[in-house]
């Protein structure tokens, strides 16, 4: 592999992403035929908001069939949530305007609270309850007998959406989650080799640093889609498994790569031919063509890679030689080849079908980040600016308000938990705009003049195509949902369209306001500190380390990888705000999971009864050393005697034993020693 192929493989991501691929053609014309027969539909049972219907489709259209799936029934169960809650909320305070809107903004807090600690499209479906509920409660504002009505309808109207966009996307050319988890396994394991090679060579650092995050990212997209999957044919339920075991051991060879990256090898006999072969091996799977069609003999490959690894320790060691120090190297080796190996078997037994159920323990969840902080923050803020604003249509009693707090209670909500809400709801605001002028010369001005399906179909396809080629666009996904959306919403066709701009243009300021006003509020009210979000961060990772040291009951290994890398996918974004500065905290982070597995590989010694005695104590005396580091010390600190301690330990270890579970405790100590030594301030607090 040439260090141009790694930066091809970074750069590609970027600049293919202008040019509409033929997925993203059928996904744009699919998702533009499943509109428009939704709005035949809705015109042929007469539903009093046929725009509601089309703009379903466009909202749950995802480019996997799984995804819509998952989308479009978390969106019915949060219209059928809020919807409850508008008839509950609106029976009980409907005759007292203040209670009322009160109660809707109190709602909207929770339903944001709910929401920020979920991940989409769970996330989703909590926030979507919470502002459905204003949308159904409000237009029954003073006429709470509708109430009812309202509700049945909206989510007759979504159903109707969710039913056309999720039996096109599983009949018309489907893409498959199945088949996506497959495809993306398989780029994600060139990704590794690609980044292996360059860590090998001494690649540049700042084209190793994207590709390491695109690998992590990769990851958690993997974990998600193992869900979508199973909601596409429950047949593939047996080969989850497989996808949660495989994440791992992909996290795993991530993190044995960095590792042997950090601390290259002094050249010496025992480490050069181990390491060689990696490269070599590394660089072949990188360059062969077709190269994972059959991964048998890669297998065996790394299968006498991991041996020789293991075997190197039991030659003699040279004058001067670091024996722990190659010990350590060597055991990284071994453990990346392994992971890699078990990769290659996760991705065979995807391919594989299961033809008898497995009787294998079921696999825990995925475990995620929680931020409680950042949920209160946000439940508070879109409650509260909702409570404002529909005191202010109290007020004025201007009617075109009633969209303003939709649209508050909306956006807020919607985008609270986002790395960066100005800016998604910035983007929301921009797509609204450019719809507008669309929707007027369509709606207005076309579409009174000739009326009927047929002349709607010849006006509004040519906009929504590339509407929906933009929403498969990852650059422009936000923009070009905002205006679909919106464009049917100012659209809002029905069988007779009328010429009559007064209502239109005072409902579209109105959204127009409210978008606005909520953007304000993000910046205004509670704004969210990137370094606070990230010490929060740092801090939890510091204490799940200190857990693995300290807990009585030994953690699972999957449990704590998951989470690591879990709440290192929530640092990347906040970092990516903070510029370069970022980069060592990154890297902290990832050293984390290193330590982590390392003191869990400690703590398993603990329990194996062939070790001795006062090698027990020394790692009982080391975690609780580390524990109180992790725990107690400040940035700006200098270090305790941990790593001190740790190398003291390894060096006296290894020099009383050559018992392959005793140096297997000594490069453990190393490693310990050696991620503190280059992250020293992430280890500590502040």
């Amino acid at each position: 592999m040439t260090w141009t192929r790694l930066k091809e493989l970074v750069e590609i991501p970027l600049n293919g992403l202008t040019q509409p691929t033929r997925s993203d053609w059928i996904f744009a014309l699919r998702t533009v035929s499943a509109g428009l027969i939704a709005l035949l539909a809705a015109y042929a049972l007469n539903l009093d908001h046929p725009q509601w219907a089309m703009m379903t489709v466009f909202i749950v259209a995802q480019p996997v069939a799984g995804m819509v799936l998952a989308k479009g029934f978390y969106r019915l169960l949060g219209t059928l949530a809020g919807g409850l809650a508008a008839i509950g909320i609106t029976s009980l305070f409907g005759t007292n305007p203040w209670v009322l809107v009160t109660a809707l903004a109190l709602w909207i807090g929770i339903c944001t609270l709910v929401s920020s600690l979920l991940r989409n499209p769970e996330a989703y479906g909590a926030a979507l309850a919470g502002y459905t509920a204003m949308i159904i409660s409000l237009p029954a504002f003073g006429q709470p007998h509708l109430v009812v009505d309202l509700a049945i309808a909206r989510c007759a109207e979504i159903v109707l959406g969710i039913v056309c966009a999720g039996v096109t996307s599983r009949l018309i050319l489907p893409k498959l989650a199945a088949d996506a988890i497959i495809s993306r396994l398989k780029r994600s394991i060139l990704d590794l080799a690609d980044y292996a090679g360059g860590a090998f060579s001494g690649g540049d650092p700042a084209s190793l640093a994207a590709l390491q995050r695109k690998l992590i990212t990769d990851a958690q997209t993997l974990a998600e889609m193992r869900t979508y999957a199973r909601l596409e044919a429950p047949s593939f339920a047996p080969r989850a498994h497989p996808v949660r075991r495989t994440i791992g051991q992909l996290l795993w060879a991530l993190s044995a790569a960095r590792a042997l990256h950090t601390h290259a090898a002094p050249k010496n006999a025992t480490l050069i031919p181990v390491r060689s072969d990696l490269q070599a091996f590394v660089g072949d799977l990188s360059e062969t063509p077709g190269a994972l069609d059959d991964t048998g003999p890669w297998v065996a490959r790394l299968d006498a890679i991991a041996a020789k690894a293991r075997d190197a320790p039991a030659t003699p060691a040279e004058p001067g030689e670091d024996r722990v120090g190659t010990i350590t190297r060597l055991t990284i080796a071994a453990d990346f080849a392994e992971a890699l190996k078990q990769v290659m078997r996760g991705l065979d037994a995807l391919r594989s079908p299961v033809s008898r159920p497995s009787h294998e323990r079921r696999q825990p969840a995925l475990v995620v980040h929680r931020d409680y902080h950042a949920a209160w923050r946000n439940a508070v803020r879109a409650a509260l600016a909702t409570l404002l604003v529909a005191a202010f249509w109290l007020t004025t009693k201007w009617s075109e308000a009633a969209g303003t707090v939709i649209l508050v209670a909306v956006v807020s909500s919607l985008f609270a938990a986002r790395p960066d809400p100005v800016q998604s709801a910035w983007g929301f605001f921009t797509g609204t705009l450019l719809a507008l002028p669309f929707a007027f010369l369509v709606g207005q001005i076309a579409l009174p003049a000739l009326p009927g399906f047929g002349w709607f179909t010849l006006f509004v396809v040519p906009i929504m195509v590339p509407a929906a080629l933009g929403m498969a666009n990852p650059r422009h996904v936000g923009v070009a949902t905002a205006f679909a959306i919106n464009f049917l919403a100012f659209l809002s066709p029905h069988q007779l369209m009328i010429y009559d701009p007064g209502p239109f243009f005072a409902g579209s300021a109105s959204i127009l306001v409210g978008i606005l006003i909520a953007i304000g509020v993000f910046i205004v009210v509670l704004p969210a500190n990137p370094w606070v979000t990230v010490e929060r961060i740092s801090q939890a990772m510091r204490e799940d380390l200190a857990r693995l040291c300290l807990h009585e009951r030994i953690p699972r290994r999957s449990a704590f990888e998951s989470l690591a890398y879990d709440r290192i996918n929530q640092l990347m974004p906040q970092l990516q705000r903070t510029g370069r500065k970022g980069d060592p905290i990154l890297g902290g982070s990832i050293a984390v999971v290193t330590v982590g597995l390392e003191v869990l590989r400690l703590r398993h010694a603990q329990l194996n009864s062939a070790v001795p005695r006062e090698t027990l104590e020394s790692i009982g005396n080391f975690l609780r050393g580390l524990a109180r580091e992790l725990l107690f010390r400040r940035h700006g600190e200098p270090q305790t005697s941990t790593v001190a301690v740790a190398r003291q330990y390894a060096a006296s270890i290894a020099d009383r034993s050559d018992r392959p579970e005793m140096l297997q405790i000594a490069a453990s100590l190393r490693i310990i020693a050696a991620a503190m030594e280059d992250y020293p301030d992430f280890f500590a607090r502040g």
